[in-house]
């Protein structure tokens, strides 16, 4: 990943969506960093962050340091246990969604490092 990427963006805007509870909360993620979910068995690892994804056959990188195609990749787990493992798109929610009976995850956005 480019390091003006890694540079330029420090964290990400996550929606964790209840479904049970009918509740979204919105929690800002460093990137790298591990975040638990409060109330919740739920952890969240922000492995990278890119602003335009895109990808060519097996690479993946951003085509701009703009927010063109936002997508996040990101390690969830359950009490411990992964539930999924991948990228999730601010543009196209539905795709390599993630499937969970009682939460739904979404990315509304990013923060700006200082650079």
């Amino acid at each position: 990943m480019p390091t003006e990427v890694l540079s330029r963006w420090k964290a990400a805007k996550l929606v964790v969506i209840d479904k049970v509870h009918g509740t979204e909360n919105i929690y800002t993620i460093p990137v790298g960093s591990i975040f638990k979910v409060p109330s919740s068995k739920l952890t969240i690892t922000i492995d990278a962050f890119l602003p335009a994804f895109t990808m060519e056959g097996t690479t993946i990188t951003t085509s701009s340091n703009e927010l063109i195609n936002p997508a996040v990749k990101v390690k969830i787990s359950e009490d411990g246990i992964p539930v999924f493992q991948g990228w999730i798109f601010s543009k196209y929610p539905n795709t390599h969604a993630v499937t969970h009976p009682k939460y739904g995850f979404s990315l509304i956005g990013a923060v700006r490092g200082s650079k």
